[in-house]
């Protein structure tokens, strides 16, 4: 048989049953998918997971991303196979005192993580060498300083809050000296500390007797504040000529401000658990206008329309501590964020928004009668939830 002959005589079987060659092919493919997804599944075997949570924004570098993830502490709305692929957490809390989930607890606000392969045991030669009593003061002292610095998640987000509003000229200034830099941050000037008037021209920005551009960032030196007026501010100034008139917005991360804003609404003499119901709903508040912002120039105003908002002037103890008690948490249905409306009494608030929203003395009434916040939350927002943001570091 010639060499030519087998190649005849699979074309003529071809010829003959055609449906064969379609069998052959189909298996070929079949076989080509087989061996894809196989070699897909081995890699994905070697990739971290994030445990749960809606990931809020991927992180800048590969080495050690942030990512900020939203960790459900309960929302009664996502049950089942649902809170598998959403997010983690114990439903949310009813009115009944005697019922366990509405205690808050450790297991709830765990953070997500990805798992790690435990380090090998350490021989007796690898063992850490003993401290002497001021190494370990030292170390405890730089663990507490860590600890202290990155235990609210609330400092990694940054408001920009219009605390001046097409006015015709302000007096910015700072406690120790100020840098002016433009909207790039490219350093203009440094100028000592005092108060300074600033107006628009008409071609950009007047600062007593100097021109500076139309956009304007200003911040305090090392340990100082900025100040507007009487008020004294954290963060940085944004100066801004918009048609004419000044428009002054307050960068600030958001801890900085709820210890702010909570302490302007609500009384830090208040029981502890009606002031962190008031911090979660304000930082729901906040947060919804920090993803629906009011305006490209800033997310939020500083007023009574908005949440009172004043810089430093009321922060207290017990309201700054009600904030960063409840780092990250807000209210939440289906892991979305609620805009948290609330007023002083529930008259306000059936006035002003159809019984929609918390009332702040009748939050007072229900921790005076010994409810806890997440309880006194779920009473005035039906049918949602209470959400932490949480960090990861990779």
């Amino acid at each position: 048989m010639g060499k030519s002959q087998p190649v005849q005589w699979i074309q003529r079987q071809f010829q003959r049953y055609p449906l064969l060659l379609i069998l052959l092919l189909a298996t070929l493919q079949l076989g080509l998918v087989l061996a894809f997804l196989h070699r897909q599944s081995v890699s994905s075997q070697s990739t971290p997971i994030v445990a749960s949570g809606n990931r809020l924004t991927e992180g800048v570098s590969a080495d050690r991303s942030l990512q900020k993830t939203i960790q459900s502490i309960g929302d009664p709305m996502v049950t089942g196979s649902d809170r598998a692929t959403h997010l983690s957490g114990t439903p949310a809390p009813g009115l009944s005192a005697s019922d366990p989930a509405t205690q808050p607890s450790g297991k709830a606000a765990t953070k997500t993580a990805t798992k790690a392969t435990p380090p090998p045991a350490q021989t007796a030669n690898s063992a850490k060498p003993a401290l002497t009593p001021e190494q370990q003061a030292l170390n405890q002292q730089y663990k507490a300083n860590f600890t202290s610095s990155a235990a609210s998640v609330d400092a990694l987000i940054e408001m920009r809050v219009a605390i001046a509003e097409g006015v015709p000229k302000a007096i910015v200034g700072s406690t120790k000296g100020l840098v002016v830099m433009d909207q790039s941050r490219n350093p203009l000037t440094t100028l000592a500390a005092g108060g300074y008037t600033v107006q628009p021209s008409s071609d950009g920005l007047q600062m007593n007797d100097s021109a500076v551009p139309t956009v304007t960032l200003i911040e305090p030196v090392e340990g100082g504040l900025l100040t507007l007026g009487d008020r004294t501010y954290r963060g940085r100034l944004l100066l801004v000529n918009d048609a004419g008139e000044l428009w002054v917005v307050n960068l600030v991360n958001l801890r900085n401000y709820l210890h702010s804003v909570v302490a302007s609404e609500v009384s830090p003499s208040w029981h502890s658990e009606a002031l962190k119901a008031q911090a979660v709903a304000a930082r729901s508040y906040a947060l919804t206008y920090y993803f629906k912002p009011m305006s490209s120039l800033f997310h939020l105003g500083a007023t009574e329309y908005y949440q009172v908002y004043s810089g430093i002037y009321r922060e207290a103890p017990e309201t700054s501590q009600a904030v960063d008690q409840t780092a990250g948490e807000f209210v939440s249905y289906r892991g979305g964020i609620v805009e948290s409306l609330y007023a002083a009494s529930d008259d306000i608030v059936a006035e002003a928004f159809r019984g929609q929203g918390m009332s702040q003395l009748g939050a007072l009434n229900l921790a005076e009668q010994g409810y806890t916040y997440l309880q006194i939350l779920a009473n005035y927002y039906p049918s949602t939830g209470v959400s932490r943001i949480v960090t990861d570091y990779q």
